[in-house]
């Protein structure tokens, strides 16, 4: 039976050939250059290499103005032009009129729907849980989407039985700021984590914000801490994905690959697929709300 990993990272576009802005070039991003021995632009925005697919998604959506994260997550996820519903691009946090959509239509409530074991494998520190206790309902998309399905959103002690993975990937934030009792661990070991959780579930996503942080020019003095541990990340999945095992890294809408900026650019959004149905999500992903039908087809 087919597996689905997806690895997503906010604000991730595909942009101009350009080594001071563009960190895909000034940084050398391995999980990238390793795989295709090209790097992506914005003439030159689709790579393909033994099977591996590099492909750009559009985020604009027929709609004028800035992509945001909300209207773009939830065209993620429900398959639907959130754009273009409200009529605008609309950010960080979904809008009230696309709550019924995240609610019915998200992914992982459909594939529960077919029978499918689905997995949210990001934790939350115990701060977020006394956030959605005061009775605050304003969280993001894929969030939503796991509580509207009836899914335990992750905590500490997943995090200890190595069950979930920290929104950093290494626990460092955890420990140093939050003051839990945890240990820092290796991108490396992040990735095996993520690895064997997905291998006890048909579809498994991981969320990543810190990119979207980095192109709004925040925490900029940990930029190459910060891309290293990632790009760590993912290459160790990558080289150890199994057989039975589909990754699709995509995002919402550009920032990280444009510095000279500090605000969301209507780039495409990146698209990489790699595995068994690599080529049939890069053929089928046009646009953001394709990628929930393309992931759906794969189970279907």
């Amino acid at each position: 039976m087919p597996r689905v990993l997806v690895i997503f990272l906010d604000g991730v576009g595909i942009g101009a050939k350009d080594r001071k802005s563009n960190p895909f070039f000034s940084k050398g991003l391995k999980f990238v250059d390793d795989v295709f021995n090209d790097t992506p632009h914005s003439g030159n925005s689709r790579l393909s290499c033994n099977g591996s697919q590099l492909f750009p998604i559009d985020a604009c959506m027929g709609i004028e103005g800035l992509p945001q994260s909300g209207t773009g997550q939830t065209s993620i996820l429900c398959g639907v032009n959130a754009s273009e519903i409200l009529c605008k691009h609309f950010g960080p946090f979904p809008h009230t009129f696309l709550l019924p959509y995240i609610k019915q239509k998200n992914l992982f409530k459909e594939l529960m729907d077919l029978g499918k074991k689905v997995c949210f494998a990001n934790a939350y520190p115990q701060i977020f849980f006394d956030y959605l206790n005061s009775g605050k309902t304003r969280i993001g998309v894929f969030a939503r989407s796991v509580v509207e399905s009836g899914i335990r959103l992750k905590n500490y002690s997943d995090v200890i039985k190595q069950e979930a993975i920290t929104a950093e990937i290494i626990n460092k934030v955890w420990k140093e700021r939050l003051g839990y009792e945890i240990n820092v661990i290796t991108p490396q070991q992040a990735g095996e984590n993520l690895l064997r959780i997905c291998s006890h579930h048909d579809f498994t996503l991981f969320e990543y914000f810190l990119t979207d942080h980095l192109g709004h020019g925040r925490i900029k003095d940990h930029f190459d801490e910060i891309t290293e541990v990632l790009d760590q990340f993912i290459c160790h999945i990558i080289k150890n994905l199994q057989d039975d095992t589909t990754l699709l890294i995509c995002s919402d809408h550009g920032n990280f690959e444009d510095l000279s900026v500090k605000q969301h650019t209507t780039n495409p959004a990146l698209g990489i697929s790699i595995g068994q149905y690599a080529k049939m999500l890069g053929t089928q992903i046009k646009s953001l709300y394709h990628i929930k039908p393309a992931i759906m087809n794969i189970f279907k």
